[in-house]
């Protein structure tokens, strides 16, 4: 038996699990060396699915919760670190009006 890597509801969301990522640093990083496009396709194809993610989710606690459903959570992540890009700048490394690459993050 293949492993589950989404939960079975959201298996047709496993094409974008390089977009489930961990830590806010891993989705910049991720948003930064992908295309507008590449951004918008991933943006899209959660953004169809959130409500029936959202209430999904909600059913777990954050001390248990199964590592398909942790992965579906990053890929939730991954949607708000890209939405500014897709909705807002149409670029992948603006986000509020800044050039991502002139901030210097603290923290991580």
């Amino acid at each position: 038996m293949s492993e589950q890597h989404l939960p079975a509801a959201f298996q047709d969301l496993e094409p974008w699990l390089a977009w489930s990522l961990a830590t806010e640093r891993e989705r910049s990083t991720k948003r930064h060396a992908s295309t507008i496009a590449e951004i918008k396709a991933f943006y899209e194809a959660m953004l169809a699915r959130m409500d029936e993610i959202l209430p999904y989710l909600e059913q777990f606690s954050p001390d248990d919760v199964p590592p398909e459903t942790k992965r579906l959570f990053y890929l939730t992540l991954s949607l708000a670190e890209v939405a500014p890009a897709a909705e807002l700048y149409g670029q992948p490394s603006v986000v509020d009006g800044f050039d991502v690459f002139r901030f210097t993050p603290g923290g991580e």
